[in-house]
Formats: C-alpha cells, sequence, structure tokens
C-alpha cells in the first residue's frame, strides 16, 4: 500500500514529456494491451484534465496482456527500445506472469529519463473501453491495490471508492482528478 500524501505538494503536476512517453507506447500497443493503474485512471477521468502528481501514478505503465497478444507486444516493445529488466518479483509465483521492460528516452534538454512498462499476462481480465482505450474495470482496479498496485492513495482510488459505494460509475467523473482539498 501506498503511503499517505503530503498534502503540501497537492499543487505538483507531471511533466509533460512523461505524459507524452507514456501516450507515445500506449497508441503503439493499443490494439494488444488492457491498460490498468494510473494510466488507467487517467483515461477515465475527462479529456484535458489537469495531470496532478497525487491525482494518478504516471511513474510507470502498468499493462496486461492476453497470452495470445504477448508476441506481438513484445515485438512492439523490443522495435521501441524496451528491454526486460529483471526484478525480485520475477521468480515468484505469480498468476499474472509478471514481466518489467524499461528504456531510457533522452529529452531535447539532453536529460535522460526512464520509461517503465510493469506488463501482466491474464486471459481474463474484466475491461471497459473508454474513447477507444481497453482499460481494466474499475472494481476490478480498485481490488488490484492490494496486491499490484500501491498508489491506493492517489485522489482517483480515492474517488473511485467513494463513487462506486454510492452507486456512481467513476468514469468521466471530475472527480478522479480534482484535488480534494479544492471547494466546489
Amino acid at each position: 500500500m501506498g503511503q499517505n500524501h503530503n498534502i503540501k505538494r497537492y499543487g505538483e503536476q507531471w511533466p509533460s514529456y512523461r505524459i507524452n512517453q507514456g501516450l507515445d507506447i500506449l497508441n503503439k500497443l493499443k490494439t494488444w494491451v488492457i491498460i490498468s493503474g494510473g494510466w488507467a485512471w487517467h483515461f477515465m477521468s475527462p479529456e484535458d484534465h489537469t495531470e496532478y502528481k497525487h491525482a494518478h501514478d504516471h511513474k510507470d505503465i502498468d499493462i496486461f496482456v492476453n497470452p495470445k497478444n504477448v508476441a506481438e507486444v513484445m515485438v512492439i516493445l523490443a522495435k521501441d527500445g524496451f528491454e526486460k529488466v529483471w526484478t525480485r518479483y520475477d521468480h515468484m509465483p505469480s498468476n499474472e506472469n509478471f514481466r518489467r521492460y524499461e528504456k531510457l528516452d533522452w529529452l531535447d534538454n539532453g536529460k535522460q529519463v526512464r520509461v517503465t512498462i510493469d506488463f501482466f499476462e491474464s486471459s481474463t481480465v474484466e475491461t471497459i473501453t473508454v474513447n477507444g482505450w481497453t482499460l481494466v474495470e474499475p472494481k476490478t482496479l480498485l481490488s488490484y491495490y492490494s496486491n499490484i498496485h500501491s498508489s491506493d492513495k492517489c485522489w482517483a482510488v480515492k474517488a473511485a471508492l467513494q463513487l462506486i459505494e454510492k452507486g456512481k460509475n467513476p468514469v468521466g467523473s471530475a472527480l478522479l482528478s480534482k484535488n480534494p482539498l479544492e471547494k466546489v
């Protein structure tokens, strides 16, 4: 589980290069993957929302891949410069057959940035489609914060839990990207 947020940092935003890097590879993989984690909340949020760091986790990209599509996804990742990175989870038993892929990108200012993809295999993930993106279904996604994802303190997770408890669909809700300290 994630640590409590430092509310003094609630106005911080993700740099545009982080969002652009994520969108770049996700557009290439769109046909073959199910998006999970912070990027799933990103696509469930209203378009053109502010990219607050505490709303959605964009440190990495979490995807599920149906086993029949694994080869295609691996080819796309390799062509885009991603390489397998070993983690402490690689030899642990798992239903999701976890892998991590990373690449280093150079920004125009000469800064090097790591792009990380956490890759899980599954043929049984419940999904929804939002604006052409295949995403993990919200209730299912929330259940992953006990074992697969760790940013359970992000605004989107908290808001989705509250909305679902009230019988409301979180998809498209401004609450998924709204600072909870701001007045309505």
